[in-house]
């Protein structure tokens, strides 16, 4: 309780004063780790995929784009499973090079713990300072997926090292039934949920039902050795491509449960990477200074391993082919400069056997788990700290702001009329009492109005327009009208209950301003 206190305290310190959350979390977990009586925050591997990881995923395939994901197949292919296997075999070679006695399978395995960078910090960067939708679509992309490619590479290094008898074709036939076998579990849970979601008709429930998915699909893709994290990651895509189709107050209900949790989850896995730093240093019995010069070179090694593989795959077919079709280099180097690691490095780390089938010892297990603290800790600073200058300095932001209002005026308008031609169908025999009709075709009007509005210039240069002054009074206007309810309730002339009833009523007609 006090780590998730202290978490969500940290947080929301971090957003009020315009500083990245993730990276505040990890500096204070650094310094309190050394806290004469803070509990001993031990990483349990098992708990972090299951009850941290697999919900995070869900929640951030949810809000993906599945047409963008499929518009950006090869880019996202070529990061989530090409450098996370590029990345595996270069820190690899570099700590069998630089730690004295570590044989190159126990150097594969560290490789594949490092590899996976976790995208939820450069993503936050990205939203806030607006990067193009297109990087933000292949990062995001590349967190979905990059973790079962890492954690399969992972198992099949451990498999070498502890004597189970897998061969190299053995190896990649593992990773193909895995990833095989979670697209298939994925696919199957999804379909199923949403077949049962459908037929609900009762949004509490469907809600409940949501959040079972990402545990459930994980443990039913791990029981069966398929990939867990993919299967996660396909029934959340299913989802929420599927989520037109909910109730609207299911969907309402699903994005703040999901972002409650979120915000929750994200500030427990970055206070906990900063807050194993005792734990690990006091694991290791070799001399920290070799151990630390051969962090400096594997981060390096990552580094520069994401930078080639990302400038190489991007440019290379274009000056192969004789085409000039790539990105603008600026893209690339934002791409290449958000490789920040995370917990799912750790908790690997973690999850290394502490003995081989034989019953000796795992060799080097404590210098695997601070090597990928190591470099967990150094990419997140490093990163962490200088993406946001980056981005500023090469001014790379997006410009979809403009196509966005444009495409959406015209669907409103399509809306509205739509909207429009069907009240004129059911009022053409009987009209309704009342000015009924005539304020739902302002309500439809108003709709479309405010669409194009966005589209012209700003309220700074031609002052309020329509839509903001209806916004403004009519916020004031219900803020009055709670004023009166509260009053009502305190004096004991309205229940709790009838509060409760007509504020929920306000604050929807409110939420809908806000999003106007």
């Amino acid at each position: 309780m006090a780590l998730l206190a202290g978490a969500l305290a940290v947080t929301a310190l971090a957003r009020r004063l315009g500083f990245s959350a993730p990276l505040a979390l990890v500096v204070v977990g650094l310094a309190m780790s050394y806290l004469p009586g803070l509990p001993d925050y031990q990483l349990d591997p098992e708990i972090v995929l299951v009850l941290i990881i697999a919900p995070l995923l869900y929640s951030a395939a949810l809000r993906s784009s599945s047409i963008g994901i499929k518009a950006n197949l090869r880019p996202i292919g070529l990061l989530a499973f090409g450098l996370v296997l590029f990345s595996t075999l270069a820190a690899g070679l570099v700590a069998w090079r630089l730690v004295p006695g570590m044989s190159l399978g126990v150097a594969l395995v560290l490789g594949a713990v490092v590899a996976p960078p976790d995208a939820v910090a450069a993503i936050a960067i990205g939203r806030r300072l607006g990067l193009p939708r297109r990087i933000m679509t292949v990062l995001g992309g590349e967190s979905l997926v990059n973790d079962a490619t890492a954690l399969t590479a992972y198992r099949v290094a451990i498999a070498a090292v502890i004597g189970s008898g897998l061969s190299l074709l053995g190896g990649v036939g593992m990773f193909l039934l895995a990833a095989a076998g979670g697209l298939v579990v994925g696919y199957v849970v999804g379909w199923l949920v949403h077949q049962v979601r459908a037929r609900l008709d009762d949004g509490n429930l469907e809600s409940a039902v949501g959040l079972l998915v990402p545990f459930a699909t994980y443990l039913l893709a791990e029981e069966i050795h398929a990939s867990g994290v993919l299967a996660v990651v396909v029934a959340g895509l299913y989802l929420g491509h599927r989520a037109p189709a909910s109730d609207a107050a299911t969907r309402l209900q699903d994005r703040a449960v999901w972002d409650a949790a979120d915000t929750l989850l994200e500030a427990m896995v970055f206070a906990l990477i900063g807050l194993q730093l005792r734990t690990v240093v006091e694991g290791v019995s070799a001399d920290l200074l070799p151990l630390t010069a051969a962090g400096l070179a594997v981060t390096a090694a990552v580094v520069a391993a994401r930078a080639l593989w990302v400038f190489s795959t991007l440019y290379a077919p274009s000056w192969l082919s004789g085409k000039r079709d790539a990105p603008p280099w600026r893209h690339a180097v934002v791409v290449s400069w958000s490789g920040m690691r995370g917990v799912v490095s750790l908790a690997a780390a973690s999850a290394v056997p502490v003995a081989t089938l034989s019953g000796a010892p795992f060799p080097d297990r404590a210098e695997v788990m601070f090597l990928a603290f190591f470099v967990t800790l150094a990419t997140l600073l490093l990163h962490g700290s200088t993406l946001p200058w980056l981005i500023r300095l090469l001014g790379v932001r997006g410009q979809e702001s403009y196509t966005d209002a444009l495409a959406e005026a015209e669907a409103q308008h399509n809306a509205a009329r739509a909207a429009r031609d069907r009240l004129d169908d059911l009022t053409r025999e009987s009209e309704p009492p009342g000015m009924v009709a005539d304020r739902l075709r302002q309500a439809a009007q108003h709709r479309s109005n405010q669409a194009w509005e966005r589209l012209g210039r700003s309220s700074d240069e031609v002052g309020e327009s329509p839509s903001e002054a209806y916004r403004r009074l009519r916020g004031e206007m219900l803020a009055a009208e709670r004023d009166v309810f509260v009053r009502f309730r305190d004096e004991h002339r309205i229940d709790d209950e009838v509060l409760r009833r007509v504020l929920h009523e306000l604050d929807l007609e409110e939420l809908m301003l806000r999003r106007e």
